[in-house]
């Protein structure tokens, strides 16, 4: 099940994702395809729109070659 409702957490998880994946030179369609996800669902998880499973962001971690831990580093 999808969680459409924006919250602060899912915003800076989504902020945090896409820092470490412009860092890394990535495309949202070049991460999709290594994490096995559908591009647009990266840039839903980007704007905070969607909650992901653990398994969905163990495979977004394991492309970006971070850990889990990364993500939620937040500036403030």
């Amino acid at each position: 099940m999808f969680v459409k409702e924006k919250t602060e957490i899912s915003e800076k998880v989504g902020k945090k994702l896409n820092e470490i994946r412009t860092n890394k030179g990535l495309t949202q369609e070049e991460l999709a395809h290594e994490a096995g996800v559908n591009r647009a669902y990266i840039g839903y998880i980007e704007r905070g729109e969607r909650n992901p499973s653990i398994f969905v962001m163990s495979k977004i971690v394991k492309a970006l070659q971070v850990n889990l831990f990364q993500l939620f580093q937040f500036n403030n």
